[in-house]
């Protein structure tokens, strides 16, 4: 049984008066229990695509053709029709957890809206509901999860509500828009596990958006091959990995980052290091706020990184890796040592810190959500000269173009906002930002996980090139493993808070000494993990 057929869709949107095509000819369809890939690079059409079937563009789209559930049309159709086919039929997960969900909401109301609107439930029936949902999804502790807010969880576990809000009515046609980007391997590999699973059980059809190949080789039973608008190949999975046609599908195909980063100099500085770290936040209750316990973010952590080396941080949502990093930039309060170029820096004054802060950057994750959309690109890359004033005897101007022609991006176009560039070339404003203040140490907190994997490589070539010419630390937080090992020098494998591993890059990847660390590895590489080996 066909569930979904598209046929000739055409997109465009006016923007300066003019119409550009997004989407162009479009056809493909879906049977029942089917899942089909839509892979491309940013900027191919997936999304634009995805979000055609069920009328969720702009006002400013301009859309044609036909896109039919089961034997109906749901183009040019009323409001309460497509309400009724979102609600019911078909269910989105999006890419960006932390802009779908009402941040002024707890997780518990957004999940009650949406079971009470579309199956009538009540009372303890719909706590039931969420807290199986919840479970289903892998949120931990999910009784103690209802009542935090978003900005309360970890990036991976923002994008596991998300999930549970799209599978709330048991939709027959899930549409999935980049929904493992922001996850670790271990809880990436669960959730796919749990979509596989939900297809099987419920004979669900799904529509999956993605830029990791190695998900739709796993995944997918089709894959049609997106570029520039156009479906430019189509076929089983198989056969698009074994014999692909087109030189854009080969391409696709190639791209994973390889190689291996430059040994450290001899003799090389010591940037940065902590002793026994520990970053504890208070749980208070009552009136006077009483401390009754503690969420112990990171507990005991020692390392130390050197002028042109790679520290990669790894280990699954709500480990401690972001928050480890944070407190060595002395951006969130922390007890035990840190010592930054040779000075102790623990008990520093905001004042103390602000001569410090130019020799210390971070570029996040987010590169759609780390830019002001307000500022041009060269004001934001300038931004930290106004704060720390630095080389005034060139100009502004002068000092972005070349960091931009160095970070690969066109000094012509530092005039435009951020949603002018693709996601890529976002990422490399965000580097430039960072580095227009020649800092020596860089926090690069999961900088390429929203990334197509060709602009992964081009990133991972770029940080680098950025390394070897000016001697930079990093701290290199990811859940991508293949991309820790072309960057890293030595890894912290983090879990609970605890590195339960520490070693060179080498010795991590090639003999890992934990289950734990073993079972990353396996999750990772698609390795069968030993037996008795734990999560």
């Amino acid at each position: 049984m066909r569930v979904l057929e598209v046929n000739n869709l055409n997109v465009s949107f006016r923007q300066d008066g003019q119409e550009h095509m997004a989407v162009r000819g479009v056809s493909f369809h879906i049977d029942k229990g089917e899942t089909v890939a839509l892979v491309g690079e940013s900027g191919s059409g997936k999304s634009v695509t995805a979000l055609s079937t069920v009328s969720l563009l702009p006002d400013s789209a301009t859309v044609s053709g036909s896109v039919r559930y089961e034997d109906r049309e749901l183009l040019n159709v009323s409001e309460a029709q497509l309400r009724a086919a979102r609600g019911n039929d078909i269910s989105f997960i999006f890419q960006e957890p932390m802009t779908s969900l009402n941040p002024l909401h707890t997780i518990e109301k957004q999940l009650r809206e949406s079971i009470v609107l579309h199956q009538g439930l009540q009372g303890d029936a719909v706590r039931g509901r969420i807290l199986d949902l919840l479970t289903k999804v892998g949120i931990p502790d999910p009784q103690e999860r209802l009542s935090a807010y978003p900005h309360q969880l970890s990036g991976g576990q923002r994008q596991r509500v998300m999930i549970a809000m799209a599978l709330a009515n048991n939709p027959d046609l899930l549409i999935a828009d980049e929904p493992t980007t922001a996850l670790d391997v271990t809880i990436q590999a669960q959730i796919l596990d749990l979509l596989a699973d939900l297809k099987r059980d419920m004979g669900m059809s799904l529509l999956f958006i993605t830029h990791d190949l190695g998900i739709v080789r796993k995944f997918a039973d089709r894959v049609c091959v997106m570029k520039d608008g156009e479906i430019v190949e189509a076929g089983p999975t198989a056969e698009i990995f074994a014999n692909p046609r087109h030189p854009y599908t080969r391409m696709l195909l190639s791209a994973e980052a390889t190689g291996r980063p430059d040994p450290v100099p001899d003799g090389a500085e010591e940037i940065a290091s902590a002793e026994g770290l520990r970053i504890w936040f208070p749980i208070t209750r009552g009136l006077l706020r009483k401390t009754v316990g503690h969420i112990k973010a990171v507990n005991a952590a020692s390392f130390s990184v050197r002028a042109g080396e790679t520290v990669g941080i790894v280990g699954e949502s709500g480990s401690g890796k972001t928050t480890l990093a944070l407190a060595v930039m002395r951006l969130i309060a922390s007890d035990g040592p840190i010592v930054f170029l040779g000075e102790h820096i623990e008990r520093h004054t905001a004042r103390e810190l602000r001569t410090l802060r130019r020799d210390m950057q971070i570029v996040f994750q987010d590169p759609y959500g780390s830019l002001s959309p307000r500022m041009t690109a060269e004001e934001i890359i300038a931004e930290g000269l106004s704060v720390h004033g630095v080389d005034p005897g060139r100009s502004r101007r002068e000092m972005v173009a070349e960091i931009m022609e160095e970070v690969g991006l066109d000094p012509a176009t530092m005039h435009r906002y951020p949603h002018e560039f693709s996601g890529g070339q976002r990422q490399r404003i965000a580097i430039a930002r960072a580095m227009i203040l020649r800092p020596r140490l860089v926090v690069l907190d999961e900088p390429t996980s929203a990334l197509d994997m060709t602009v992964q490589v081009q990133i991972v070539r770029l940080l680098r090139d950025l390394q070897r010419k000016h001697g930079l630390a990093y701290l290199f937080i990811s859940h991508d493993l293949r991309v820790v090992r072309a960057l890293a020098h030595q890894v912290l494998v983090m879990k609970s808070g605890d590195i339960v591993e520490a070693g060179s890059a080498d010795d991590i990847f090639d003999a890992p000494q934990t289950d734990y660390t073993r079972a990353l590895m396996a999750a990772a590489f698609d390795l069968a993990v030993e037996e008795g080996a734990s999560m």
